[in-house]
């Protein structure tokens, strides 16, 4: 990095509605918020910097680091994005991830749903080997079954691998080997969970490795791609990712490691609200964090966001530990819910006004983005409402349609309990 550029830094994180990137020019920042681009996710913060250092006067070489924050890897879990992945486990364990503890997280209710395998059963191989608790092979791994394993890996088009033995946090020579073999006929990255999430009970483990495996070609051709285009603008600075734990890694690491980023940007939330509690010496906080999709809550004792070793993805009932996908890394620890800005309106059976969890996006985001979006998300900009500048919305980047911001939520919500614009609550 050159010293003399130390001074200059910028921020970017991509939501699942907007991607927002501030500029630290020598202590002035400098923001601006755009609608997140689905397909090239990387296009949207190249607009936000072209932004940002236009208004600052200043060049993308001047500027001296770049930090980058992003749910990306959320997203590709929750909605089942990734690539097709195989999944390659030690004989008799092929069933771990959808037998998971066997806990019933609703003891009465018989119609109990849990999140469906990231890999279905016709995708997962077992091969014979063991490894015993203390590190001890009491079975030889068979790198004849594996040989036989790659080659239906290879015709089956599949896009990813993942291995999870036995027991490997304690030895991961069988993993390690395993990968070995497989790399000599596949041309596709292969996760190990001895690297990916080195921690005793292997549910978790191997889940943690089949979401690392699942979201990584998708995550390492993004940050490939955004490192390229922002050398061809004329960046020279290094680029850091922030991780679930709140702190920093390469882009390099987090291309390998993809599963480190899916709490990414929502850990940015949470460190700048602990500095802020810092800064005014509250020693006990809640942050909270509201963006176009989702709200996310952090309790902060003692100036640090409380941290954790695992968390959930993806849960079927909301609030209710046990029914998601568990991810074991070091993560800070916080609730979040499906209530955003964008988050839409409706009435169920009951005439209640709900919100969320589905949200509008910004492709083509709410109707009061004007992007041909029908949905009534964040109506507070309408005629009554009061409470959104509709001409100075995210520092006037982006303008409010008041009038179909109304005829939504009249739509939607209003007719459906006879309310006029003016009652409709927003």
């Amino acid at each position: 990095m050159n010293s003399k550029n130390d001074d200059i830094r910028l921020g970017a994180d991509i939501g699942g509605t907007f991607t927002d990137i501030a500029l630290d020019l020598r202590g002035t920042i400098i923001s601006t918020k755009v609608l997140t681009n689905y397909t090239a996710p990387e296009q949207a913060i190249l607009d936000g910097i072209d932004i940002v250092t236009r208004d600052a006067g200043i060049s993308l070489a001047e500027i001296g680091i770049i930090i980058h924050g992003t749910t990306l890897a959320t997203n590709a879990l929750i909605e089942r994005r990734g690539a097709k992945t195989a999944l390659v486990t030690t004989e008799g364990f092929r069933d771990v991830i959808e037998m998971r503890t066997e806990n019933r997280f609703e003891q009465y209710d018989l119609n109990l749903q849990l999140p469906t395998p990231l890999i279905p059963r016709e995708h997962r191989f077992t091969v014979k080997g063991r490894i015993g608790a203390e590190g001890q092979e009491l079975q030889p791994l068979d790198e004849a079954a594996l040989q036989e394993i790659a080659d239906r890996i290879a015709a089956g088009g599949f896009g990813s691998v993942a291995i999870g033995f036995i027991h490997s946090y304690t030895n991961p020579a069988h993993e390690r080997r395993a990968r070995e073999i497989l790399s000599r006929k596949l041309s596709m990255p292969i996760s190990i969970s001895a690297e990916v999430s080195p921690q005793m009970r292997e549910f978790e483990r191997f889940n943690t490795v089949c979401a690392n495996a699942y979201v990584r070609p998708q995550m390492a051709d993004y940050l490939a791609r955004f490192q390229t285009r922002l050398k061809d603008m004329g960046a020279e600075c290094p680029v850091f990712m922030i991780h679930s734990g709140g702190g920093l890694i390469s882009v390099q690491i987090a291309s390998e490691f993809p599963v480190r980023l899916v709490e990414s940007g929502p850990a940015g939330g949470a460190i700048f609200a602990a500095d802020i509690a810092r800064r005014f010496g509250l020693e006990k906080v809640v942050s909270y964090d509201m963006g176009g999709t989702t709200a996310k809550i952090c309790l902060i004792e003692d100036y640090a966001p409380r941290t954790a070793r695992t968390f959930e993805v993806a849960r079927t009932y909301r609030f209710c530990k046990g029914s998601g996908m568990p991810i074991s890394i070091p993560v800070i620890e916080m609730i979040e819910i499906g209530a955003g800005g964008g988050s839409i309106a409706w009435v169920d059976a009951m005439g209640r006004i709900q919100t969320g969890p589905e949200s509008a996006g910004s492709e083509p985001g709410p109707a009061c983005y004007g992007r041909g979006g029908q949905a009534p998300g964040d109506h507070r900009c309408r005629p009554g409402a009061r409470k959104l500048d509709p001409d100075n919305f995210a520092g006037g980047a982006i303008r409010l349609d008041t009038s179909a911001s109304e005829q939504a939520i009249l739509r939607d919500v209003g007719e459906r309990l006879s309310l006029d614009a003016m009652s409709t609550p927003s």
